[in-house]
């Protein structure tokens, strides 16, 4: 569910004012995104050849050249999907092909509207497994993370290199049989704020977020907000298998979380 009232949407419906999302619904027939909207859309990112070439045909060369690096098919598959799925839902807000949008990249890579001139729709993009998150809002930054949950030997050290000391103290509290799903969920709630922020991997220890299971995902420090804080923190529909959160540049906006279902 979201945390700060995000609400939910009947199949086909826009968001209601109130309540929290907590499930991933069918898409509506039309979208419509107004400056208090986040839309979050599920892409099963598993697709059959045809589906995976008609979406290399709506990438940009940069994007093909980058899906060609990656050594294994269905990684090159699952970003060519992902990719392709942001440039289609794009194109249905913006009224676009999708083809022909142009998108340009930040000095630590998270991707922006080059063209159209359309400077107030702001997007991200995660992916993990056979799973994407595609997330979209208009004049405000918004940064999501998709995080598959697995077996990890170094846990701990690992937190050591990449939670800040807060963080670290608090996983360490918790009983050992909780570490995993704490782990990760601090892990996708810290990609999401330095993606929503755009300021990379070195302002992971720079703040804090809570962790705990069961625990509403909430920023508890961020530094150098003069005036109240500026980013809001969000938990997801769940995801089986899966840790995600949604950070927003403001307060807690309308969330709507929708599957995404190709269509050729």
């Amino acid at each position: 569910m979201t945390t700060g009232g995000g609400p939910t949407a009947p199949p086909g419906g826009e968001p209601e004012a109130a309540g929290a999302t907590t499930a991933w619904l069918p898409a509506p027939g039309e979208l419509s995104l107004g400056p208090d909207d986040v839309h979050v859309w599920r892409v099963p990112l598993a697709q059959p050849a045809e589906a995976v070439t008609a979406m290399t045909r709506l990438l940009a060369d940069d994007e093909r050249d980058r899906a060609a690096r990656f050594h294994f098919e269905r990684h090159r598959a699952a970003f060519t999907v992902a990719r392709g799925a942001l440039r289609t839902l794009a194109g249905r807000y913006l009224g676009h092909a999708p083809e022909r949008l142009v998108l340009g990249y930040r000095d630590r890579g998270k991707p922006y509207l080059l063209a159209p001139a359309d400077g107030d729709l702001r997007f991200n993009v995660s992916h993990s497994g056979d799973v994407g998150l595609v997330c979209f809002a208009r004049g405000r930054e918004v940064g999501i993370d998709l995080e598959q949950k697995r077996t990890l030997q170094d846990l701990l050290a690992l937190a050591r290199t990449s939670f800040s000391a807060h963080e670290l103290a608090a996983l360490c509290r918790l009983a050992p049989a909780d570490h995993h799903e704490a782990f990760f969920a601090c892990w996708s709630r810290k990609e999401a704020f330095i993606k929503a922020t755009g300021e990379g991997i070195a302002q992971l220890a720079a703040f804090d977020v809570s962790l705990a299971p069961g625990e509403p995902a909430r920023l508890l420090r961020v530094p150098d907000q003069p005036g109240g804080p500026r980013w809001s923190l969000h938990d997801l529909p769940a995801i089986p298998g899966f840790a995600a959160a949604l950070v927003v540049d403001g307060p807690a906006p309308a969330i709507a979380c929708w599957d995404w279902q190709f269509a050729f």
